[in-house]
């Protein structure tokens, strides 16, 4: 099978190859090149995303603020 390289560097994936991986629109694919030089395209497995580093130290902090006192001290209020 061959396609055409685009201005931007894209292609179009042949349906035969899309059935064959089962890929739709949206689907996450990774591109390898083997020890022999070939190309090699899988559909991408599902990972577990990365946990929000926000979330990871939410409810962390040892000193308790209250809102005001914090706005005061950062003003110079007295």
């Amino acid at each position: 099978m061959t396609t055409t390289l685009t201005i931007k560097g894209q292609v179009t994936i042949p349906k035969k190859i899309r059935d064959a991986l089962d890929l739709k629109p949206g689907s996450k694919v990774t591109f390898g090149v083997n020890s022999t030089g070939e190309v090699v395209l899988e559909k991408a497995t599902r990972t577990t995303p990365k946990p929000d580093r926000f979330e990871l130290v939410r409810g962390k902090a040892d000193v308790k603020w209250r809102t005001q006192d914090l706005m005061e001290l950062l003003r110079g209020e007295d």
